[in-house]
Order: structure tokens, then C-alpha cells, then sequence
């Protein structure tokens, strides 16, 4: 196992219990009354979210979760504050949240797809605890340098798909994925209603005209026959299979499947029985009303991908356009697994991840599936921690020596059925927060904001007007604008709270 010691640490989890979730469960259906663009009433379906609790240390000092490369929860919340409701608790993947933004976290080196850094701090919502980030970044690629592709754009064609903010906006969105294709890149179109169809069979990326023209005669109508169209378009991505390059099959719906297999746990079993034939997984969410998105976030999951949601052609750009390299996977099965220090910390608490968390014996087992990391793509998780009680100052952790924390990380390179295993010693530097890195303030900011929206038990004093202070003084690495456009969304979630 390779050591990595690290000081000034910056790595994000959100804590909890090590308890194992298998994401097939049952839906939580959420009826609700909107007056922001839904219709009169809208039925959509969510996976329950019970917040982690805090875990005492001396009961249970090791935490074991996988990662989440998702960042459709953000965009999906940020869907209902603009329509002017508060989003459904259940709707609210803390981890996503914060997920969604980039955080300037170093690229790998000495030949390792990805790397690993972790930070201690005050804790802004309660001076009695500590918060602890973890994060990781894939590899950045240049686009020149990403393997050849191979990519099957599974398209819901179905008569629910024709509302404005479903495939009408998708047919406006995907060009500008396609010109980012090149001429040893191939891509194909499934698309399904009643049955499946295939309205493009595997093209050249030099071949942009052909590929819109395909694109621009999608039309909607029809019933939802979603295993269908999954099967086909497994079926032609293993067809164009590219040996060493990035094999995808990319999910555009509502998630309203209702012909052949839809319940979400034959879906999800459906997923995992063709996940070990290296073909990745992304499911892209659109539309309001029907969306299923608790189905489209747990197949995801189980497919070796992420899940996105778009609700615009702003969105639109940053998942096909800005993060095109997200569609490029670096490391699969990424677990992590930390192990506090009880004679420094009493108990800790993972924010978000609910649907993540590992067994502690997962950790080892290669043959337990776990989250992606894709390249040049950042993931941050949070913990919040109750100090253990010391010599010095109550509520201080005093030691500087001693490692508060060890991560302990493995991966799969895309390709590769053994895991390899990194490590890292994180110390408190009795940092208060308002002396941690930007990429502390930041993800704690977004962290947050999820807690006040969830009317979190864990909120402690938080408010929308401190984490807008907080998020204003922590703006200096913002590429795209997300983070001003976060700013934004708080002063619409500050008037509806």
C-alpha cells in the first residue's frame, strides 16, 4: 500500500454509520400541489433519505462509503426553486449539492489516475465541532488524448417526452455533444416508445451533419417500453465494442418506463447484469410532472456511471459541453474508508452519501461494486465531528502530531478486476474556518444550504445569510460561473424558506 502524508489536507466526506445500502428499494412517491410550471399537480418518484447520525467512536471508529460522481440532484433542486417551491426533502443528495461544482484540487501524479487530499476545520455551523473534507480528482486528459469511443445515445421517444423541457430540449442540447466527437469516435441513437428502434447505426465522429440530421427527426409519441430499449442499446454498444477505449451507453428520459420491466428492482437487476461487460453507464433526467428520478439515480449507480439532471440549455452546456470529459471514466469501484482517532474525536457524522455507505468488510471485496471517478473530475465529501474531550481547551483538539484521521482508498483502473489500494494521514491543524482553504469554505457553503433546505436536525445555527457570507468570500476559483450563479439560488431559497 503506498503512503501519501499530507498537513494541510483537503478532502470533503460527509460521514455516517457503516451500515450497507443496496439501492434497489422501494420508491418514495411524492405527490405535491405546484404553482411554478408543473401543472396543477405532479406525481414524481424519489428514493427515501434518512440523514447519517453521528457515530461514536468507540463504538464504531471506521467509516466505509463509496463515492458519487452525480451532480443531478443540484440541478433538480435548483429546477424547483426556480419554478418557486422548495424542493421534496427526498429530492435533496446533500453529496450531489456539492458535488456539482468543480473544487481546484490537484491532478494525479507519479502515474496514478487519481489523487487523494483532506483538510480539518472549525465547523461554521457549530464552534463546539470540527468539520473534515476529503477530496479526490481524476486525471485530466486532453481532448486529443481521450481513448477512441464507442457511444450509444439511448433516447425516450415516448408520447410523455413531448412537453417542451423534455425531448425538445434534448434535440437542441445534443448537437453541441456532437461536435465535440472526432473521427476515431463512433456513436449510435436507440431510441424506444413502444419497442426499440435504431435510427442510427454506428457513425463516425468526422460525420457530424449525418449524426444531427438523425437527431433533428426524433419525434415523440407512444407508450414506454424502457427494458426494451436498454437491451438494444447494450446490444450495439457491444456490437462497435472498442477494446482499451471508452465504451458508454448515455440514458436521456423522464424515467416514466410502463411496458415490459419497470419496477426499479428488476431495472437495477436488469443494469447489473450488464455491467461487467465494460460498458459504462450515464442516465441524463429531464421534465417535471412524471420524472422518476429515484429509478434513473439507483440504475446509474448500479451501472458503473453517474446521473445527471438538465433543466435547461445552461445545463445542457456544462454536462455535454463543459464536462464532456465526465462521459471518460479514469478509476471504478472507488471506496473510502476513513478511521478516526478516538483519542481525538468523540464521534463523527458523513453528510450526505446516505445511499452510498459501504460495510466495512466491502472495502477489500473487489467484487463490490462502488462508485466512478471520471477524468479531470473533482469529488468532495464532508464529515462533521464531535472532538473527544482533551487537556486543553474544551472543544479543541491539542495534538498536531498525532493524525486525527487515516483515509484509506481504493480503485479499479476501467479495466482491471483487482483493486489497488492509496492511504493518507490527515492532522488537525486547529484551523478555524474561517482560516481553511477555499475548497473547505466552499463545500461547507453548498453542504449548508442542503442541510437548512432539508430542515436538518444537523443544521446547528446555520442561516441562508451566513452561508451566503460564507460562499461570497470563498469565489476566487470559479471557471464557469457556477458558484456566482449559486448566490443566485440561495436568495430565491431564503425567500421561500
Amino acid at each position: 500500500m503506498k503512503k501519501l502524508f499530507l498537513f494541510a489536507a483537503v478532502i470533503t466526506l460527509m460521514g455516517g454509520c457503516t451500515k450497507s445500502y443496496e439501492g434497489a428499494g422501494p420508491y418514495l412517491t411524492s405527490s405535491f400541489s405546484t404553482n411554478g410550471g408543473f401543472g396543477t399537480t405532479s406525481t414524481e418518484q424519489y428514493n427515501p433519505i434518512t440523514e447519517n447520525p453521528f457515530v461514536d467512536v468507540s463504538k464504531e471508529a471506521i467509516s466505509t462509503f463509496s463515492i458519487d460522481a452525480d451532480g443531478g440532484s443540484y440541478a433538480n433542486v435548483r429546477r424547483f426553486l426556480t419554478a418557486g417551491q422548495l424542493p421534496l426533502v427526498d429530492a435533496i443528495r446533500t453529496e450531489e449539492l456539492v458535488n456539482y461544482f468543480p473544487f481546484q484540487y490537484a491532478d494525479p501524479a507519479n502515474g496514478e489516475p487519481i489523487t487523494v487530499n483532506g483538510e480539518v476545520s472549525g465547523c461554521p455551523w457549530d464552534d463546539t465541532h470540527k468539520l473534515i473534507r476529503v477530496g479526490l480528482k481524476g486525471k485530466s486528459t486532453a481532448m486529443a488524448d481521450l481513448p477512441p469511443s464507442n457511444i450509444v445515445l439511448l433516447i425516450d421517444v415516448s408520447g410523455s417526452m413531448s412537453d417542451a423541457n423534455k425531448l425538445p430540449l434534448l434535440k437542441e442540447a445534443l448537437p453541441t455533444f456532437v461536435d465535440n466527437l472526432r473521427s476515431q469516435d463512433k456513436l449510435s441513437i436507440v431510441t424506444y416508445a413502444g419497442q426499440a428502434g435504431v435510427p442510427l447505426e454506428a457513425t463516425s465522429g468526422a460525420d457530424k451533419g449525418k449524426i444531427k440530421s438523425a437527431i433533428a427527426q426524433l419525434g415523440a409519441g407512444g407508450s414506454t417500453a424502457g427494458a426494451q430499449g436498454i437491451n438494444r442499446a447494450y446490444e450495439i454498444a457491444e456490437q462497435n465494442y472498442v477494446q482499451g477505449g471508452n465504451n458508454r451507453v448515455i440514458l436521456m428520459t423522464d424515467g416514466d418506463f410502463n411496458v415490459g420491466i419497470s419496477s426499479q428492482t428488476a431495472l437495477v437487476g436488469l443494469i447489473e447484469s450488464k455491467r461487467d461487460k465494460g460498458i459504462f453507464l450515464t442516465t441524463v433526467g429531464v421534465g417535471t410532472g412524471n420524472l422518476n428520478e429515484g429509478m434513473m439515480e439507483q440504475v446509474a449507480n448500479k451501472g458503473n456511471g453517474n446521473f445527471e439532471y438538465i433543466d435547461n440549455l445552461k445545463q445542457a452546456q456544462k454536462v455535454f459541453v463543459n464536462e464532456f470529459s465526465k462521459f471518460y471514466t479514469v478509476a471504478q469501484d472507488v471506496k473510502v474508508q476513513i478511521a478516526f482517532n478516538p483519542d481525538q474525536v468523540k464521534a463523527y457524522r458523513l453528510i450526505g452519501y446516505e445511499n452510498r455507505l459501504l460495510k466495512s468488510d466491502d472495502f477489500v471485496d473487489d467484487k463490490k461494486d462502488a462508485g466512478e471517478i471520471n477524468a479531470g473530475q473533482t469529488i468532495t465529501a464532508l464529515y462533521e465531528l464531535i472532538p473527544a474531550a482533551t487537556t486543553g481547551t474544551p472543544g479543541q483538539i491539542d495534538s498536531k502530531s498525532i493524525p486525527t484521521f487515516t483515509i484509506n482508498f481504493r480503485y479499479k483502473t476501467p479495466t482491471a478486476a483487482t483493486s489497488q489500494a492509496l492511504s493518507l494521514q490527515i492532522f488537525d491543524l486547529d484551523n478555524g474556518f474561517s482560516y481553511a482553504s477555499e475548497n473547505m469554505r466552499f463545500a461547507a457553503s453548498v453542504a449548508a444550504y442542503g442541510l437548512l433546505l432539508r430542515k436538518s436536525a444537523y443544521k446547528g445555527n446555520a442561516s441562508f445569510d451566513k452561508v451566503r457570507t460564507w460562499a461570497t468570500a470563498s469565489m476566487t476559483y470559479d471557471p464557469y460561473g457556477y458558484r456566482k450563479d449559486f448566490l443566485q439560488l440561495l436568495n430565491k431559497a431564503s425567500q421561500l424558506q
